[in-house]
């Protein structure tokens, strides 16, 4: 690594890194960006979540509905103080363009990436649009290594120095084949992931037989997905189109029955993160245009702030959980 590659690292500081290297507890947290050119209710957002989250996953087309690119609604956020994850699907980008898109993070200072394949076109609100998939996540997580290690994808030299990307991969431990899912999980983890967020989790007897047979393997850290769920219509919602959502009916119900169904919504969370602690290393909250509740979640669930000090990662370009796994 040369002299000024050096010196952006030991500015950068990352939290999220330095906690999993720690083997803490990990706390992140997803965030939209907007759909439009004004990030405001974006911003209002994460800022709640400052010292409650480790770091801040900024969605990248997911569900394949259009909004700010990842890559730019994540520099906003660390202008703002707050670590982020960027999300990056392969869906909308040829190999060119995500290497193009790596070197900017870094260089804007983005050091975690979530590879993503990316959700089909056809689910979102752009169906006649083209699909790339030059690559899938794996391949991906194989081509963050590569620049890592300062050489394109074609093996060529990086002449402006190697990038320093904290690479992290998606699962889902609720997929019905076993093998599918050790045989994915492995290759990503040969590919170089360094951390995994799941998927939303309903089913804790099966995360469980998931970190026992499958993730045992490996000492890299494993965040269970957690789902604010506002009410059984939205419990239900998700049912019907979330691809691979199976929210229970007593759940539902529970929902259906509540006097404040968001106050109960908030209370299952909390149960749920309470029963994430036990089995895994950490947990990746959802709460779609309600993050300001995720800290009341976390309280309820015993889950103490963050006591680190925010990374000085603002700085001028010149110097600086949702697609498919």
């Amino acid at each position: 690594m040369t002299g000024s590659s050096a010196n952006q690292s030991a500015t950068r500081g990352y939290t999220f890194r330095q906690a999993v290297k720690d083997e803490a507890f990990l706390v992140t947290a997803e965030v939209m960006p907007p759909k439009g050119g004004n990030p405001a209710h974006m911003l209002k957002m994460a800022k709640y979540l400052r010292h409650r989250v480790h770091a801040v996953n900024i969605t990248d087309g997911s569900r394949a509905v259009l909004r700010m690119s990842s890559l730019a609604a994540a520099t906003l956020i660390q202008q703002a103080g707050i670590e982020a994850i960027c999300q990056m699907a392969c869906r909308d980008r040829n190999c060119i363009a995500l290497q193009a898109d790596l070197m900017g993070a870094h260089a804007l200072g983005l050091g975690n990436v979530l590879a993503l394949t990316g959700d089909p076109v056809k689910a979102g609100d752009h169906p006649q649009a083209k699909s790339v998939f030059d690559l899938e996540s794996v391949r991906l997580l194989k081509l963050i290594r590569q620049l890592n290690q300062g050489t394109d994808s074609n093996g060529k030299p990086l002449p402006d120095e190697p990038l320093d990307l904290f690479a992290g991969a998606a699962v889902d431990p609720q997929l019905p084949s076993w093998s599918g899912l050790q045989r994915r999980f492995e290759h990503k983890l040969d590919a170089g992931a360094e951390f995994f967020q799941s998927q939303m989790i309903t089913d804790f007897e099966r995360l469980a037989s998931f970190m026992h047979k499958v993730a045992s393997q490996s000492d890299k850290p494993i965040l269970a997905g957690i789902f604010l769920l506002k009410s059984a219509k939205n419990a239900a919602f998700i049912n019907r189109c979330v691809p691979g959502a199976q929210i229970p009916q007593s759940t539902i119900d529970r929902l259906a029955q509540a006097q404040d169904p968001l106050q109960e919504g908030i209370q299952i969370a909390a149960e749920q993160v309470q029963m994430a602690r036990q089995l895994c290393q950490g947990v990746h909250m959802m709460a779609v245009r309600r993050e300001n509740l995720i800290p009341q979640i976390l309280d309820r669930a015993g889950v103490l702030p963050i006591n680190a000090v925010s990374p000085s990662i603002s700085r001028s370009p010149a110097g600086t959980l949702s697609g498919q796994t």
